[in-house]
């Protein structure tokens, strides 16, 4: 399997003042009406439905949608790194790119090869998914995971943030999107509710006339149930822009160790960092991770000094910039960071890997038969080495 890639960049490929207007308002608003966002960016609706479609078709920038978790628990959010065989990443990264449970997936430098962030229902999932799925592929050499105990900031939140206060201020105030941050999922769907994720998952701007003619229900059922996904804030929007084009073409990952009667208060700070991209607590002992994006690889010493005079306590061990980010939360990117297609967000389900599972559950429960020499009455006519 190959990754199909956009075309070369061009001079073209740069955004005017309206395209960061219109990115930022629907990064404020993801479901606002085209009339509003025309009205915040100073144009006609068709216009801006018309610059957006163009941005679109481009791969320049995007709309996504996909629920926080649907279940009595939170999902259980992993970061797996994993080495590759030498000259088999493609293959493994081809390999894996439509894993729906895997968020991001990232080419990078340093002591491994590439960066995973998934979500699985439970850590059951996860071990199943690493052991019988990940580790299994010829390509890989090895991987290394730690469970996210507490996600602090994700990308959703990040902002262009080209409008005026005012215009930004209306938008949200008008608002008929859910959240764009770290949604608390739903307890229980069901089929109605999943249908209508597997709609806003396509295109998470169609009306809701569009959705209650795709779904088979009725226009106020509908608007229901978005209403008490937005009120659970059960859905995470995200309106992205490819990084090349965005100001901030170089994202890196710095893991770190932060005395544990700090964290609270360090991540506090670094979530609301113009820099972040996501920041979570992690299971290893590297306590902490830190995705940033930056100006130019030249703002990265500058950064870290800066870390450092802020939390002096806080201690870098380990940092990685992205070379590809071949997967950004659900839509596969070219080396640029340009959309190429999207894969819906989802539980992974691997009919083959549970089989493998259940035949190694068997093995396990079955009594290992002793040799012969090992019988009690062998051993007691044996001298004892010493």
């Amino acid at each position: 399997m190959s990754i199909p890639l956009l075309e070369s960049s061009t001079a073209s490929d740069v955004l005017d003042e309206l395209d960061h207007l219109l990115i930022t308002a629907l990064q404020t608003s993801p479901r606002a009406r085209w009339e509003q966002i025309g009205a915040a960016v100073g144009v006609e609706a068709s216009t801006a439905a018309r610059r957006w479609k163009r941005l679109t078709e481009a791969g320049h920038a995007w709309m996504s949608c996909h629920p926080a978790g649907i279940g009595p628990t939170p999902p259980t959010v992993a970061v797996i790194e994993v080495d590759c065989v030498s000259g088999r990443l493609h293959e493994v990264a081809a390999a894996i790119v439509d894993d729906p449970h895997l968020i991001t997936i990232d080419h990078v430098t340093g002591s491994r090869d590439l960066v995973l962030t998934a979500a699985f229902p439970d850590q059951a999932a996860l071990a199943r998914y690493v052991g019988l799925r990940l580790e299994a592929l010829p390509g890989v050499a090895a991987t290394r995971s730690q469970i996210a105990s507490t996600v602090h900031a994700v990308g959703s939140r990040w902002r262009l943030d080209r409008l005026a206060p005012g215009s930004r201020k209306n938008l949200a105030q008008d608002a008929s999107g859910g959240s764009t941050g770290i949604g608390r999922g739903l307890s229980s769907a069901d089929d109605l509710d999943h249908r209508l994720l597997a709609l806003l998952a396509q295109d998470c701007r169609q009306s809701v006339a569009a959705l209650a003619r795709s779904s088979g229900a009725s226009a106020s059922t509908v608007r229901r149930r978005l209403d008490r996904f937005h009120r659970a804030d059960a859905l995470v929007y995200r309106c992205e822009v490819a990084r090349c084009l965005s100001g901030w073409p170089v994202a890196v990952t710095f893991w770190g160790v932060a005395p544990p009667d700090a964290t609270a208060r360090i991540t506090a700070q670094l979530v609301t960092q113009r820099e972040t991209r996501l920041c979570a607590s992690l299971s290893g002992p590297h306590n902490l991770l830190l995705t940033v994006w930056l100006r130019s690889v030249e703002d990265l010493p500058s950064f870290e000094a800066r870390l450092y005079a802020r939390f002096p306590e806080l201690t870098v061990a380990d940092r990685a910039v992205t070379l590809w980010p071949l997967k950004l939360a659900g839509q596969i990117l070219d080396p640029r960071g340009r959309r190429i297609r999207g894969v819906p967000v989802a539980f992974w389900h691997d009919p083959a890997a549970e089989r493998s599972e259940a035949d190694l559950i068997r093995r396990l429960a079955t009594p290992r038969a002793e040799p012969a020499a090992a019988h009690s009455g062998d051993l007691g006519r044996r001298s004892p080495s010493v």
